[in-house]
């Protein structure tokens, strides 16, 4: 634990004051329809499709609804159909609407408006990517029903359109999904479980959500992302507070109800607080990674990606920014340990200096600045760019740490600009475990490059042989061995450095009850006693 925190905690009680006009009037207990929440960052970009931001995916599962959706087994079921069947020969899926459904602007869902997310989905998603590669046709039968047909049979059809997180094919009307899919959407209507509250929004601040009277939930039990999304809720604000003394502070008083993620060293001091209850709502958990950018000089060359694989060491990382083996747990598995394709191919077990100095100088690297970019706002990922920088300082390199809020880095790291007209070298992130399960969905090994692949923008046609051949086996043991083969790939050509694995709990008021367990934070089922 930081020396001085629990000092700092008691001294922060009296900024709660302060805090409560920002945060509006009331308190958590004088209005139980109300729910006050600190997300882990600002909400700024609304569209869950042009970005893997999670925030925008949180957003998403507030506004929108999707054709299907993962449950706690990892089974898909059917969460906008009513049914769905499939042709003898693979080929074709016919899938029908249930009843009821229409968007918060009252227009009823139709065949039409679930075709246009797809294919708008399908062109920034690496699911989508590659569901959309096996895709013949999308067309609509009736009022109800349409068909998704297939060049060649493909198993991960339902896997792809009941993705749980990043990013999440969720469905739009028409006139919105056919947004150019660069672009941000220009309302934020869904048919899902809350509208959005457009004249409260305040980008990087405070976004709110009312409950949708209009929507229908499914019969069944909640399940994860499954199931029946019942809304016991009249309103939901994001509040962003930026300083975690101050939102922890908060919580304590019991001005907001919830904390999506309170930085590690703060659990010990909520754990003793009356009236707080630490939940760790995702079991599968989180993981840290280091992305470089392929397209400028020096990582365009594959060995000075590669020393930078050999310079660092993941332990640094998670003791920077986890801290406590109790939430922490070294992994080398590009798609997650102790899951079905958990391997250690082609891992760089330990750091090794001289190896690194000696690829930097094969790689001919003359000195440039390495532009980092660090946001300061997100705790979870603000330790992580020191570690590298230090990491690269330690075998030579010239290192510009940048700081940054992280809704601008997510900004600027769609940027494929040279350095010096505003692009960058290296930034971090973290994922939840649910989106690096298999070569498909992780898409820290898309190999498209420029056109089609992830920020850092990897190209490579031999990774991208290996996950077609993932996409289009059947036999688990098959694809495990191609799985193996990816990540060896992915390692050689440096792709990306994972920092580790770490549990990432809520801290939130003891009078919400309802909390579901799954890879993403949600508010339906959420009671107030």
């Amino acid at each position: 634990m930081r020396a001085g925190l629990t000092r700092r905690f008691a001294v922060g009680l009296g900024a709660v004051g302060l805090l409560a006009a920002a945060i509006g009037p009331g308190t958590a207990q004088d209005n139980k329809k109300v729910l006050k929440v600190v997300m882990h960052s600002g909400l700024r970009i609304t569209d869950p499709i042009i970005t893997t931001a999670y925030i925008a995916r949180n957003h998403g599962y507030m506004i929108y609804d999707t054709l299907f959706a993962t449950d706690e087994r990892f089974e898909i079921k059917p969460q906008m159909l009513k049914e769905y069947s499939v042709s003898d020969d693979k080929l074709t899926y016919t899938f029908t609407l249930r009843d009821g459904l229409k968007f918060h602007d009252g227009a009823p869902v139709t065949p039409e408006d679930c075709i246009a997310s797809i294919q708008r989905w399908g062109k920034r998603d690496g699911m989508g990517q590659k569901l959309m590669e096996y895709t013949a046709a999308l067309k609509a039968v009736d009022g109800k029903t349409f068909t998704l047909t297939l060049k060649q049979p493909y198993g991960l059809v339902l896997a792809s359109l009941g993705k749980p997180s990043s990013n999440v094919p969720f469905v739009m009307p028409k006139r919105i999904a056919e947004t150019p899919a660069d672009k941000n959407v220009p309302e934020e209507i869904g048919s899902g479980p809350f509208r959005f509250v457009k004249a409260e929004f305040q980008p990087g601040l405070k976004a709110v959500y009312e409950k949708n009277p209009d929507y229908v939930p499914r019969s069944e039990p909640p399940s994860w992302l499954a199931g029946g999304k019942v809304v016991k809720l009249d309103r939901v604000e994001w509040i962003n507070i930026p300083d975690y003394q101050t939102a922890v502070n908060a919580l304590v008083a019991g001005e907001i109800d919830y904390i999506e993620q309170p930085p590690h060293d703060f659990l010990a001091i909520l754990k003793k607080s009356p009236g707080i209850v630490i939940n760790n709502y995702n079991k599968l958990g989180f993981s840290g990674m280091v992305r470089m950018n392929w397209l400028n000089p020096p990582f365009d060359n594959p060995k000075i990606r590669q020393a930078v694989l050999m310079a660092v060491n993941q332990q640094d990382y998670l003791d920077a920014q986890i801290g406590d083996p109790d939430y922490m747990t070294p992994c080398m598995a590009l798609f997650i340990c102790d899951t079905p394709n958990a391997t250690d191919a082609g891992a760089p077990m330990k750091p090794d200096l001289a190896k690194a100095k000696q690829l930097l100088k094969e790689g001919g690297y003359d000195g440039r600045a390495i532009v980092i970019m660090q946001p300061t706002d997100l705790a979870i990922v603000a330790p992580l760019a020191p570690v590298t920088a230090q990491a690269l300082r330690g075998i030579g390199m010239k290192v510009d740490l940048q700081s940054m809020d992280w809704q601008t880095l997510v900004g600027r790291r769609a940027k494929q600009d040279p350095v010096d007209q505003g692009g960058w070298n290296i930034f971090h992130t973290t994922w939840a475990n649910a989106d690096l399960l298999n070569p498909i969905a992780n898409v820290g090994v898309n190999g498209k490059g420029k056109v089609g692949g992830w920020f850092g923008w990897a190209e490579d046609a031999e990774i991208e042989t290996l996950r077609d051949a993932y996409a289009r086996e059947t036999d688990p043991a098959k694809q495990k061995e191609i799985a193996a083969a990816v990540q060896k790939r992915a390692y050689d050509m440096g792709f990306y450095y994972p920092t580790g694995q770490y549990a990432a709990p809520l801290a939130v008021r003891s009078n919400l009850t309802g909390i579901l367990p799954g890879p993403a934070p949600v508010f339906w089922n959420i009671e107030k006693k």
